[in-house]
């Protein structure tokens, strides 16, 4: 088996089938399994799954085990040289596959490889991403970009030919199956977010690189997998960054940035609810931002708790 497609899914039936169709459907030449595993969907996802996709591999739990642990299970089920990580909302080009496969061949001490996302209207999306570091999360992350494209690339880059980079947006991973298996996939502490990037680090420490291929394009609807439950989904990524930073970072590092996230979703949550009160709650998207910073605000208060977030 050349590669083992491997996507996680939970209430994304549209999305989960047309990933799966864009992998199925390209007559590439590759030996491919498309294993979808389901992490407690009521959508009816599995169903319609078997009945357009019968040779697709449908693993369902009864409940979430969240996005790192729910691949790990998938990629314990395949038998590829190589391991695709597609996030559901993504769908690949035709060709994609192929060309990031004979590239990996190519070069062999290349332990992951990602690709050029594409938003709906092909505009291009952050592929890339530095390792989180004070500055990348207390300062704004797009002015930094702007002011030293060198030091923090993105999409304003416009790479041309494959590059080195410290870590790749994980809605479409390839990775050596030599690599994920002496890195020992993604930490099962980072139950959504972030698990992406701590692979990339560790893939690094053990002398892997970490390749962007701009030739290689996929389509990704960007958040189409959390955006229905954001309040719940943007705890779990504050969840997840202070276990990065726990982990990856000395402990003074970590109360920094928890002393400074906390002053800035201070004044996030004052910004928004003047701006709310201004408006008269009338204002949509502030609305919303003042409930997710209030929301943020509540498990900070309680310490943090395991039972908020997304379900388990």
């Amino acid at each position: 088996m050349d590669v083992s497609v491997v996507i996680v899914t939970r209430n994304t039936r549209a999305l989960t089938l047309a990933a799966v169709s864009s992998v199925l459907s390209d007559p590439d030449g590759l030996q491919k399994e498309v294993i979808v595993v389901d992490n407690g969907s009521t959508d009816g996802t599995g169903e319609q799954l078997g009945r357009e996709f019968p040779t697709a591999r449908h693993l369902y739990s009864e409940r979430n085990l969240g996005f790192g642990r729910a691949n790990n299970a998938g990629v314990r089920e395949g038998s590829g040289r190589f391991v695709l990580l597609l996030n559901s909302d993504a769908r690949l080009k035709p060709g994609a596959l192929a060309r990031a496969v004979t590239w990996m061949r190519a070069h062999p001490r290349c332990g992951i490889a990602g690709a050029q996302l594409l938003n709906p209207d092909g505009s291009w999306q952050n592929s890339i991403a530095n390792y989180p570091t004070l500055a990348t999360e207390l300062l704004n992350k797009s002015l930094l970009r702007r002011l030293f494209p060198a030091k923090f690339p993105g999409k304003e880059n416009r790479f041309t030919e494959p590059v080195a980079v410290e870590t790749v947006i994980g809605a479409f991973m390839l990775i050596r199956r030599e690599c994920w298996e002496l890195t020992g996939g993604f930490d099962e502490r980072f139950f959504f977010f972030f698990e992406e990037t701590d692979l990339c680090l560790q893939a690094a420490r053990r002398g892997w690189s970490v390749m962007h291929l701009p030739g290689v394009e996929t389509w990704h609807e960007q958040g189409g997998s959390a955006k229905k439950v954001s309040a719940a989904a943007r705890i779990e990524y504050w969840r997840s960054r202070y276990a990065y930073f726990a982990k990856n970072h000395g402990p003074a590092t970590g109360l920094i940035l928890r002393l400074g996230l906390l002053l800035r979703l201070g004044a996030d949550w004052l910004a928004n609810g003047t701006a709310t009160a201004i408006t008269l709650g009338r204002a949509g998207r502030v609305r919303q931002r003042l409930a997710i910073s209030s929301t943020l605000w509540v498990w900070h208060l309680r310490g943090c708790p395991a039972s908020m977030g997304l379900p388990r």
